[in-house]
């Protein structure tokens, strides 16, 4: 009898964790995101105000921007250090602790960290002035400058976090047997076919715990963006802050968190659903 409740027991702790800080606060977002404004129930009120504020639509597509070009390139980058690194048969430990240096930096530090390179004090205006390219510097990170902005948070949150999918990838060809590559050398497979018919499918576990983690992240993207634009590059998370802390409207800032949630968990069950593959099966 004891037992049978043994895995009840065990699993018990994790269960009170999930319940205690995730279920029983997503509720009370959930309530505070609709509840009517004059208090009698429940409503749409609080979302409305936060669809027709002129914010909204700018904040969704900046964050959807980002998704779109942060992911790839960080997906891509990773997958090419992983196969550089399984060529490598001395220092390769050393290479990956350099690489994944960045997990150690904080959001806001590396938001500051390229500040100092775009200001139009930093590193990079510096060197172009110092190279006799222009006679002043230039005004990355302006108002009037939304590309080059978009282009710096880009580049800080791909080097701050492409280290968190090259570990999960480097992982999870660490799991993947010698023999399937051999097998597929003996069949005359260059290297190109190799991976794409080999690594990338059994991958694909890796790949799906890496897109879903990285995703998600993503669209609470906010102490890099905060530090390298302030408040002209509206994010989701960012309006989030903004109406919890400046505009004082929890509500509100419930509605944008409801959103935050929504298209997290849509990603989720979208790469749940595309990288889904029957175990140990090669296509």
């Amino acid at each position: 009898m004891k037992s049978r409740r043994l895995p009840y027991w065990l699993i018990a702790p994790a269960l009170l964790f999930t319940l205690a800080l995730f279920v029983y606060p997503s509720a009370l977002v959930t309530v505070q995101a609709f509840a009517a404004k004059d208090g009698s129930g429940f409503g749409l009120d609080h979302l409305r105000t936060m669809v027709e504020h002129w914010k909204f639509g700018k904040a969704l597509g900046n964050t959807f921007m980002l998704v779109l070009l942060v992911i790839p390139l960080q997906l891509g980058i990773a997958l090419a250090l992983a196969q550089l690194l399984s060529k490598i048969q001395r220092g390769r430990d050393m290479l990956l602790y350099v690489w994944t240096i960045p997990l150690g930096i904080s959001d806001l530090a590396a938001g500051i960290i390229w500040l100092a390179v775009f200001e139009q004090t930093g590193f990079l205006n510096t060197l172009i002035v110092g190279l006799g390219l222009s006679d002043k510097p230039f005004s990355f990170l302006g108002y009037s400058d939304a590309v080059t902005t978009l282009v710096a948070v880009v580049l800080a949150e791909v080097w701050r976090a492409t280290a968190i999918v090259l570990v999960i990838v480097v992982s999870g060809m660490g799991l993947i047997p010698k023999e399937y590559g051999e097998a597929a050398e003996v069949f005359g497979a260059g290297s190109w076919q190799k991976f794409r018919r080999v690594t990338l499918p059994l991958l694909k576990p890796s790949l799906q715990t890496a897109l879903v983690l990285r995703t998600i992240l993503a669209f609470e993207v906010f102490a890099v963006v905060v530090a390298l634009s302030g408040t002209q590059y509206p994010v989701l998370m960012g309006e989030t802050y903004t109406w919890q802390f400046t505009l004082q409207d929890p509500n509100v800032a419930a509605a944008y968190a409801m959103v935050i949630l929504a298209v997290s968990i849509l990603s989720t069950l979208f790469y749940l659903r595309v990288l889904r593959s029957p175990q140990g099966t090669v296509t």
